[in-house]
């Protein structure tokens, strides 16, 4: 393969003797082997760029899997981080703050929910989805609907949701009562729905199927069919929230999301919301909102100060710098500057905003996202045949140009080592 990494970048220190591999020895000897081995050791980042241990530069154009949407080292959680530390780091849910109760209000306004909702604050998306999945027992019915091609997480309930078999067989039996229908097929919903069904769960955008939005229409039908049956609709935004397609929820959005003046029941959230620092949430919507009582859910670190003060700096900054408007310019750039290639190994860039997927015409997702890595770029194969990009919204438009620059030449190392066109 041609080496066609940009290098080091300005100012980053000679790579130590430590380096990547000395690390990564390290880390096989300590840490469980559930992600297998790491791609490289990152030690610095600033906005929309890392460095490895080895002093390698990087453009990250996965910004942690849809989390860091205001990059890396940004000023503006770095300071609410530090001066919430400095005040208060940490209380238990016996007692409030004001950070906490500040940021739950922030989000019911963003939802649309200021005097009819409230939230409940978790450490993760899994763990926002297991409050949803209590809610929904609270309304005493047994049947949860999700959608094949699912991601809610991986700890039990979420599991129960997510629909793809490999992670999910070697943990059964999971949660009773969750069933599958296809995504953005209303006529199955509308099949699968009855008096017995608590709740339907859905998400906007699938992201970990490959970045998949719902059909037009989808979600709206959804909730018109959700309302008919008296079932809540939960709406898992835990990677399309926060200003990631181009709204603060991608729910919201015209043709995508709900009708004019319609709600869901619950949104989940996380990635996004805490820009790195983990924080999660489900916000619960109308009678929804009053389906879990005193002593029926906890977490001991939700709501923490730290993370509330990271999460309303976030939700600040992306308003204040216009990063909604922002994330959809960067999406029709990554669309537009990748179909503009002609690359015979693309078939498609799908997507909403800043979460897209690179379809391929091939299952060569892998040594795409391979040779992009040693190129330095950071991309995700979300899938065989797709590659996505979710890049933190602060990337510029002259850091996507980087990208498309050397994506053909990414392609064609890539169509080489599989055997595919190039």
């Amino acid at each position: 393969m041609i080496d066609i990494r940009p290098g080091i970048g300005p100012g980053v220190d000679a790579p130590s003797s430590a380096g990547g591999e000395h690390w990564l020895d390290r880390y096989a000897a300590a840490v469980m082997p559930t992600y297998g081995r790491p791609q490289r050791v990152l030690v610095r980042g600033e906005g929309a760029v890392v460095w490895d241990a080895d002093g390698h530069r990087y453009l990250d154009l996965l910004g942690g899997i849809a989390t860091t949407v205001l990059g890396h080292n940004h000023p503006a959680l770095v300071a609410a981080v530090t001066e919430q530390l400095q005040t208060l780091g940490h209380v238990s849910n016996f007692f409030a703050t004001p950070v906490q109760v500040r940021l739950a209000e922030r989000l019911l306004e963003l939802v649309r929910a200021r005097q009819s909702g409230r939230v409940f604050f978790c450490n993760s998306g899994a763990e926002a989805n297991e409050a949803a999945i209590k809610i929904a027992r609270r309304t005493d019915r047994s049947r949860i609907i999700a959608a094949t091609g699912a991601f809610h997480g991986r700890t039990l309930g979420a599991l129960s949701l997510t629909h793809k078999a490999a992670i999910r067989e070697p943990f059964g039996p999971l949660v009773p009562g969750v069933e599958h229908v296809p995504y953005g097929d209303v006529d199955a919903l509308a099949g699968a729905l009855g008096s017995d069904v608590a709740a339907v769960v859905l998400e906007p955008v699938q992201g970990e199927a490959g970045v998949v939005p719902a059909p037009d229409g989808y979600l709206a039908a959804a909730r018109a069919l959700t309302r008919r049956s008296g079932t809540l609709l939960i709406l898992d935004e835990v990677q399309t929230g926060i200003g990631r397609t181009g709204a603060w929820f991608a729910h919201q959005l015209p043709g995508l999301g709900l009708a004019s003046g319609e709600l869901p029941d619950v949104v989940t959230l996380a990635k996004g919301l805490g820009g790195g620092i983990p924080i999660g949430a489900a916000v619960a919507i109308g009678p929804a909102a009053d389906l879990l009582g005193p002593g029926q859910h906890g977490s001991t670190y939700g709501g923490n100060p730290v993370a509330s003060a990271a999460a309303l700096a976030v939700l600040d900054t992306v308003e204040r710098d216009g990063l909604l408007a922002h994330a959809q310019v960067l999406g029709s750039r990554l669309r537009g500057g990748v179909l503009g290639l002609g690359h015979p190994l693309v078939a498609e860039v799908r997507g909403v905003g800043a979460l897209r997927a690179i379809g391929l015409v091939d299952p060569v997702a892998g040594a795409v996202a391979a040779a992009a890595l040693d190129a330095g770029f950071i991309v995700n194969a979300v899938a065989p045949d797709a590659v996505r990009l979710a890049p933190p919204l602060v990337l510029t438009l002259e850091q996507v140009d980087e990208f498309i620059a050397v994506l053909p030449a990414v392609l064609d190392a890539a169509g080489s080592l599989a055997g595919a066109p190039s």
